[in-house]
């Protein structure tokens, strides 16, 4: 009786509601996630989480250090399961670590200790011994280091690298301030579906997409335009090629570099941006995303010479730009199409019913909203917080980089074809 009521209150715990969220693809799996003692110990939580929500079933080992730094009840609430601090005569290396027990382990982070102790074959902690008997067992194990430079650097840490290299699988850190740091928990996420044969249903899907700012011509050299970078467009169109989805970027002056694999039309004005569209629109496409800054006016008579400067004041008339995104239903009825919003200083409930009236406005089926009004912002324009809205929900990213702003879209996005497709 007491074993029934441990799996009921297993099955009941809150944080599992969140399985199988974004999709199916881990469903049955059991990853082991072993936390070794590193400052990015947080981001393991938000792995767990990642994992959760393709259906896996996590459970966390923890080492001492880490615990110092992320209680284990914290581990415990975002898995679900009882969080492994210390081994015990319930023998959970073996329950978790032998013959079939689990699909994969994966150290996150992973220290150059951790890694020494398992090209060595200490196990002389719950990590280690559970990496042991893993390694022995043959369960696939994945290692996503995380250190200084200078330790990564180290003939020992190479030489257990190496030893390791063609035995378990390692997610290269990223070299940024000095320090060898450690992939996001999207890449890892992002590698964990590859590695299990889950290619993004996003693959070979054909996607229009538009990105950066238009400037519209006062005379020959003098333009009205914003201060879009082109940077979330840009890295939305580089996850969409990562996942195999084929790229069409019709892109304005941004000062981003734009992603190689996409299919590259160069436009400046509101007017190149309608033509290039309206002719790319002539071929099918799956998904056209509006994620361009186009101007809402441009000068109703454009001087064909250069203004003179001699004069006080000048008057200059505008006129309306049509608003490309409207139309994009009228020349291709069941694309699936993305609209982006930017306002300033608004509430987020006003924020979401201007949102929601926009996409009614051009049919679109989902909108990218975001405030870049706020002082934090102008701050620090790599960073962001968008709300992602269709006809079911609302999803805020939180203050995050833009980077996974896009990566963030990007499931949205593949969320709506694995729907659609069940």
């Amino acid at each position: 009786m007491a074993v029934k009521n441990k799996i009921n209150k297993k099955k009941n715990h809150p944080s599992l509601d969140i399985v199988n969220s974004y999709g199916v693809e881990l469903s049955s799996k059991k990853i082991v996630l072993c936390v070794a003692g590193s400052v990015a110990a947080y981001k393991a939580i938000e792995l767990a989480r990642l994992l959760m929500r393709h259906g896996a079933d996590v459970t966390c080992v923890t080492s001492d250090a880490v615990t110092k730094l992320v209680q284990p009840d914290y581990f415990k609430w975002a898995t679900g399961n009882e969080v492994i601090t210390k081994l015990t005569g319930e023998l959970e290396h073996i329950r978790l670590a032998d013959y079939n027990q689990s699909d994969l382990i994966i150290v996150y982070p992973a220290t150059a200790n951790t890694l020494g102790k398992l090209a060595n074959g200490i196990d002389d902690t719950p990590i280690s011994t559970i990496l042991t008997v893993g390694f022995g067992s043959k369960i696939p194990i994945l290692i996503c280091l995380a250190m200084h430079e200078s330790m990564y650097d180290n003939a020992a840490v190479k030489k257990n690298v190496k030893f390791l290299k063609n035995k378990i699988e390692f997610i290269t850190p990223k070299m940024i301030e000095g320090k060898a740091k450690i992939s996001e928990p999207e890449d890892v996420l992002d590698y964990v579906l590859k590695k299990f044969g889950f290619s993004s249903i996003l693959k070979n899907k054909k996607v229009l997409m538009t990105a950066g700012p238009t400037i519209e011509y006062i005379d020959p050299i003098r333009v009205i335009t914003n201060l879009s970078s082109g940077k979330t467009g840009v890295l939305l169109a580089s996850e969409l090629i990562s996942s195999g989805a084929k790229v069409t970027l019709i892109y304005g002056p941004g000062i981003e570099k734009a992603p190689s694999g996409a299919k590259l039309i160069k436009i400046s004005t509101s007017k190149e941006m309608l033509e290039a569209v309206k002719k790319e629109m002539s071929k099918k496409f799956d998904i056209v995303i509006m994620a361009a800054a186009v101007s809402d006016y441009t000068p109703e008579n454009s001087s064909k010479n250069k203004l003179k400067s001699n004069k006080n004041k000048i008057k200059i008339s505008l006129k309306k730009v049509p608003k490309i995104i409207d139309q994009i239903k009228k020349y291709q009825k069941d694309v699936f199409l993305v609209s982006f919003k930017a306002e300033t200083n608004l509430s987020k409930n006003k924020l979401i019913t201007i949102s929601k009236k926009k996409m009614i406005e051009s049919c679109a089926d989902m909108i990218v909203a975001n405030d870049i009004g706020s002082s934090r912002y102008q701050m620090n324009p790599d960073n962001n917080e968008v709300l992602i809205i269709d006809s079911q929900k609302v999803i805020s990213s939180g203050w995050i980089k833009k980077e996974r702003i896009a990566k963030l879209i990007k499931k949205q996005i593949e969320y709506h074809f694995k729907i659609k497709k069940i």
